[in-house]
C-alpha cells in the first residue's frame, strides 16, 4: 500500500484545490491498480502535520501572506515536519519520501530556504497564463511531456524573485520555469517552479487545477465581476476559452502531479510501474 498525505494550508477557506488533488490521486491510483491510503491534515486551522509513516506528501496552496505566519505555532509545526522528512531522507538510501509544494507552501519553503526573495506582487495574478521552461526545465522528469510554454492556473498576490544563486548551487537545486515575459512592465519574471533536491519539488502555480473547478469559480458572479472590472470582459472570455482547450489547463493537470506520483512510485515500488 502506498501512503499519501495531503497537507491542507487553506485554513478552512473554500477552495477547489483539495478536490482536485483528491481527484488526481484517485485517477492515478486507479490507472495503476494501486491500493493507497490517503489522509489529509489541517496544518493551519488545527495545527496538524503527518508523521513519517507516509511515502508521499503534497502540500497545498492557501490564502494570505507567506510572512504573516512566521513564528506561529502552526508554521513551527510545519517546518519541523519538513525537517523530519529531510532528516529521514538524509539518513536512508531506501524508502525515501517525496514532497510536492504548491503556491503558498512553495512561498513558505522558498522563504525558509532563503533560496530567493519572496515579495508582494504589484498586482494580483489571476487567470490562465503561459509558463516558460528554463534551461533546466526540459531535464525535469516531473515536467516530462510538457510543451514550452505550457499553460497554468495562477492565483497569487506574492512572488518568488531574485534567486540566491549561491544558495541554489549549495543545495544542488534548480529553477525549472519562469512566468511569461511582460515587456510592457519593468518587473523581473517570477520563478514558477523549483527542484529543491532529488525528492522535493514545488511550483508557484496550481498544477492540480482542472477546467471544471476553474470554470465554476470564474463563472461565479463575484469572480466574474472582479475579473471584468480589473481586466475587461475580453480577458474573462479568454480565460473561459483557455479552460476548454485540452492542450492548456487539462494538459498540465494530467501531467505534472501524475508525473510526480510516478517518479515516487518508480523508486518506492519499481515492480508496480
Amino acid at each position: 500500500m502506498i501512503r499519501i498525505a495531503i497537507l491542507d494550508l487553506y485554513n478552512g477557506q473554500a477552495n477547489q484545490g483539495m478536490r482536485c488533488l483528491r481527484q488526481i490521486i484517485k485517477e492515478w491510483s486507479t490507472a495503476h491498480h494501486l491500493a493507497i491510503r490517503l489522509d489529509e491534515f489541517e496544518v493551519r486551522r488545527f495545527r496538524q502535520v503527518p508523521d513519517l509513516s507516509y511515502d508521499i506528501y503534497i502540500s497545498s496552496g492557501g490564502p494570505g501572506s507567506p510572512f504573516e505566519s512566521e513564528g506561529s505555532d502552526w508554521e513551527k509545526n510545519y517546518l519541523n515536519w519538513y525537517t523530519s522528512v529531510e532528516d529521514w531522507n538524509n539518513k536512508t538510501t531506501s524508502n525515501q519520501k517525496f514532497i510536492f509544494f504548491i503556491c503558498h507552501s512553495f512561498e513558505i519553503i522558498c522563504r525558509h530556504f532563503n533560496i530567493a526573495r519572496v515579495a508582494k506582487r504589484n498586482s494580483t495574478a489571476f487567470g490562465v497564463f503561459p509558463v516558460h521552461l528554463t534551461e533546466d526545465g526540459p531535464k525535469e522528469i516531473v515536467f516530462e511531456g510538457l510543451p514550452d510554454p505550457f499553460y497554468v492556473v495562477d492565483s497569487r498576490d506574492w512572488q518568488v524573485i531574485e534567486p540566491n544563486e549561491e544558495k541554489i548551487k549549495a543545495m544542488n537545486a534548480s529553477i525549472l520555469c519562469v512566468e511569461k515575459e511582460r515587456p510592457h512592465v519593468p518587473y523581473e519574471r517570477a520563478i514558477m517552479g523549483i527542484r529543491f533536491n532529488d525528492h522535493m519539488i514545488g511550483t508557484q502555480f496550481h498544477p492540480e487545477a482542472d477546467a471544471e473547478g476553474m470554470s465554476m469559480y470564474l463563472q461565479t458572479e463575484e469572480k466574474k465581476k472582479t475579473v471584468i472590472e480589473n481586466h475587461g470582459e475580453e480577458k474573462w472570455q479568454n480565460m473561459i476559452e483557455h479552460l476548454n482547450d485540452p492542450d492548456k489547463i487539462m494538459f498540465t493537470y494530467t501531467h505534472i502531479i501524475p508525473n510526480f506520483l510516478n517518479v515516487a512510485l518508480q523508486q518506492l515500488k519499481p515492480e508496480l510501474v
